[in-house]
């Protein structure tokens, strides 16, 4: 019999409405949320240790079966108000289930594998372009994701919710010091390509039969001078019309697609 929580001020709800809110609280306890019936199934799908599920009688009642799936998973089950349920959510109209997770269960090997295809992100601010990207590189089967530290936080609940539980299965890696990394993997004889529309080549006129890093750049401004500077190639995605740019995560997509294509 699960525990009922129907007050705002417990000791738990108030962790999870930090974990949903803060990347300092998220950091600290190295625990993050998840929050909607996909995204908690996700999570016990691909193994990621629960330690708390929160749900509301109503969504136990419309969806017993993930209730039970999940329950049984988590160490820790609670019911909660609807009060409490909107207290916790970061989305407008909840679904009434909530996990908290563990982080750091998918971390990408070091060094890289040479043969091996990674993305890597420098100060990526959108968290919505952040789950996007990490979505379609698990769909193409990238080898994992480098981010710079001054990426927007990957344990977000915008950045989760976006990436449709693929934070939950895509190895990953944050770099304290970006370019210094990217210049060893170089120096190791892995290909580094920096995407950017200056003094590059064709995105399509490459040879990517030997694997290598996919770096895209900041919303904005793209990848820093010194990243561009550490890089074995300078790739361009070639644009017809008067486009000059694209949405970093459609240009993700492409970049990552072409990579992976060989």
């Amino acid at each position: 019999m699960s525990e009922k929580i129907s007050s705002k001020d417990n000791h738990l709800v108030k962790k999870m409405t930090k974990l949903m809110n803060s990347p300092k609280a998220r950091a600290e306890s190295g625990l993050f949320a998840a929050e909607g019936i996909r995204l908690c199934r996700d999570a016990v799908l691909s193994g990621a240790g629960i330690r708390c599920f929160f749900y509301t009688e109503t969504a136990a009642v419309r969806h017993p079966a993930e209730k039970a799936e999940i329950e049984v998973a988590a160490e820790n089950s609670f019911e909660i108000s609807e009060e409490v349920c909107r207290k916790i959510a970061d989305t407008q109209t909840p679904q009434g289930f909530f996990c908290m997770i563990e982080q750091g269960q998918m971390r990408l090997s070091d060094p890289l594998r040479k043969g091996c295809r990674y993305a890597a992100l420098e100060r990526i601010q959108d968290p919505s372009n952040l789950g996007t990207i990490l979505r379609t590189a698990e769909a193409l089967g990238v080898d994992g994701i480098l981010l710079s530290a001054d990426c927007c936080d990957i344990y977000s609940p915008k950045v989760v919710r976006g990436s449709m539980g693929a934070v939950f299965r895509l190895p990953f890696m944050i770099c304290d010091d970006f370019t210094a990394y990217i210049r060893q993997c170089g120096q190791c004889g892995i290909q580094t390509y920096a995407s950017t529309p200056r003094d590059a080549e064709d995105l399509q006129q490459c040879d990517f039969s030997n694997g290598g890093i996919m770096l895209i750049g900041n919303e904005g401004n793209g990848l820093c001078e010194e990243t561009l500077n550490v890089c074995t190639h300078r790739v361009r995605i070639p644009m017809k019309g008067r486009a000059e740019s694209l949405n970093a995560s459609a240009a993700a997509a492409i970049l990552m697609f072409q990579l992976m294509c060989g």
